[in-house]
Formats: structure tokens, C-alpha cells, sequence
């Protein structure tokens, strides 16, 4: 009975040490480049595909479901590849901020808060990116006096066209 007990410890340092001489750790990966948009002149598309306010009819409804809007626009993008918060608001918001952000490997997920009109609007923003292009979803709140009068959604495509003409 004891020659069991010590064959018992010395088998499973055997089998531990045989394991160590397997094979060896993989290679490090290569860290992969990030993904970083690019400044200039871009072709954005803004497709409404929600819109509500506390008095929206059917027929608003449907009749902001058509709008689709096009804007030739100078992008400028910062040393991490995020893009002008305006230039992502469009005519839903100015003068707007990144609340929060997040930006990886063509991916970003944000929220900008803006002024507009006289109250303020957030726009939560979720999509994917490359250098020359964009495919996002936005939500945007508008609020005046504390109170939610209007909510959109839209489908923002866009494309980098050049640089931006120079000025004079």
C-alpha cells in the first residue's frame, strides 16, 4: 500500500514534466496597424430613417423618411484618426464635443453633445470606418427646457474624395 502511495506523486511529476517539454510558446503576433481615417474632402450622405417628435404625424413621419442629404465637407481628423465631432452632426448639432469615445481598429463608438437651435442635442454615433470611407448610425435627442422634443435616426454613409481646396 505505501509503494502505491509514492508511485502516485511520482507519475503525475512525470506526466508534468512531459508536458513542459512539449511544444514550445507561439510566436508573439505582429501588432497590427491602426486604422486611421484620413483628413480632407469627403462626400457624406445622411438617409433619415426615424424621426419623432411629441406631435409627429403619419404623414411628417413618412415625409422625413425621404430626406436624403448629400454635403461636400472638409474633414479634419486628429493624430488618432477621430474625426471633427461637427462633421459627424451635421445640421443636427454645432459647436459639439465628444462626450465619450471610442475608437479601435475602424471601429468607433461615440457620443457628441452639441448645441442646437436654443436647447442642446446628443448624438450617440456607432459604426465602421477606413481611411476613405465611413458607414455609421446615429441617434440624435434634442433638448429644450429639459424636455425631449425631438428624436432621428440616420444612416451616414461617406467617402473621401481629395484634399481639401486650398484657400484664396
Amino acid at each position: 500500500m505505501r509503494m502505491k502511495l509514492l508511485a502516485a506523486p511520482l507519475l503525475g511529476l512525470t506526466l508534468g514534466l512531459g508536458a513542459c517539454g512539449g511544444d514550445p510558446a507561439p510566436a508573439p503576433q505582429a501588432e497590427e496597424a491602426p486604422v486611421l481615417m484620413q483628413a480632407g474632402e469627403w462626400t457624406i450622405i445622411r438617409k433619415t430613417t426615424g424621426y419623432n417628435t411629441p406631435t409627429v404625424t403619419p404623414a411628417e413621419y413618412q415625409a422625413a423618411l425621404k430626406q436624403i442629404g448629400e454635403d461636400k465637407l472638409c474633414v479634419a481628423v486628429n493624430a488618432q484618426g477621430v474625426p471633427d465631432a461637427d462633421a459627424l452632426a451635421g445640421k443636427e448639432g454645432t459647436a459639439c464635443t465628444y462626450k465619450d469615445k471610442m475608437v479601435r481598429k475602424g471601429r468607433l463608438i461615440a457620443t457628441l453633445s452639441c448645441t442646437a437651435g436654443s436647447g442642446t442635442s446628443e448624438i450617440v454615433v456607432e459604426g465602421n470606418y477606413t481611411a476613405d470611407t465611413l458607414t455609421l448610425g446615429t441617434t440624435m435627442t434634442k433638448m429644450q427646457g429639459g424636455n425631449a422634443v425631438l428624436r432621428t435616426t440616420h444612416d451616414i454613409t461617406g467617402k473621401r474624395t481629395g484634399d481639401c481646396p486650398k484657400p484664396g
